[in-house]
């Protein structure tokens, strides 16, 4: 399936590695103008080189999106920049690991409210678009109990369910609104290329639960996200897809 987004203004925010990263790739190798932001300069330096080396440009901002004020910021200025927009993608996750205080409160504050508060930002400038789009990233820890994650999990579940609820209220608008609920995915630098080197056990237990036999890969969620956007699901909404290689099933 080829994806041809010419003229497309995509904003990802969260998106100098991982998921965020490949999504951002994607919809610039589609020929889409993409604005990336992330708390991480030297990160977004990186990104922007790969995306120079394919021939490829990326706008990018510098914005820790737990803060309500950086976020609006960035969003203004990258909305001022592409001059409009047509697709916005909800990636950053603060993951929440522990039962306590600052567990909660990153996850609240970056998964949650960041995808609300860049979500209200947007609204104006898609409901402008001719073809408008939100995806917000949630996850399998969001379909079961997360005893390792108890934070990550819930505000993840909510992430599903808002999702659905601006999906219905954004339908008059023509704004379609879906999710992706990512499994394992392994990529340099991440959770579970982490876990592979210091927390074999954990990695192992985890890699047997999976049908497919392995974890799964940034650009296989990344394929989901350009589809969501596209015409060719033209008529999905409120609906969060299950990306991970049947981890759930198990």
């Amino acid at each position: 399936m080829a994806f041809d987004f010419s003229g497309y203004r995509v904003i990802v925010a969260g998106g100098s590695k991982g998921i965020g990263r490949a999504i951002a790739l994607g919809f610039a190798g589609a020929g889409a103008r993409v604005s990336v932001c992330a708390r991480n300069e030297e990160a977004l330096q990186a990104l922007r080189e790969d995306a120079a080396a394919a021939g490829l440009e990326l706008l990018t901002g510098r914005c820790d999106i737990g803060d309500k004020a950086a976020l609006e910021g960035y969003l203004s200025d990258a909305l001022s920049t592409l001059g409009g927009l047509d697709v916005l993608v909800n990636c950053a996750s603060g993951f929440g690991r522990t039962d306590d205080e600052a567990g909660w409160a990153v996850s609240l504050d970056v998964d949650l409210m960041g995808t609300v508060r860049a979500s209200h930002a947007c609204l104006a400038a898609l409901r402008q678009s001719e073809h408008p789009s939100i995806i917000n990233l949630a996850s399998i820890s969001a379909l079961r109990a997360s005893p390792r994650t108890p934070p990550y999990g819930a505000i993840k579940a909510a992430v599903a369910h808002y999702t659905g609820t601006l999906a219905l209220e954004l339908a008059p608008h023509k704004v379609r609104v879906n999710g992706i609920a990512p499994g394992s995915i392994e990529f340099p630098g991440g959770v579970w290329d982490n876990a592979r080197q210091h927390n074999p056990e954990l990695y192992q237990r985890t890699l047997s639960s999976i049908p497919f036999g392995r974890m799964g890969s940034d650009q296989e969620v990344a394929n989901v996200a350009l589809f969501l956007a596209s015409d060719y699901a033209s008529w999905i909404t409120g609906q969060t897809l299950v990306v991970d290689g049947g981890q759930v099933l198990g």
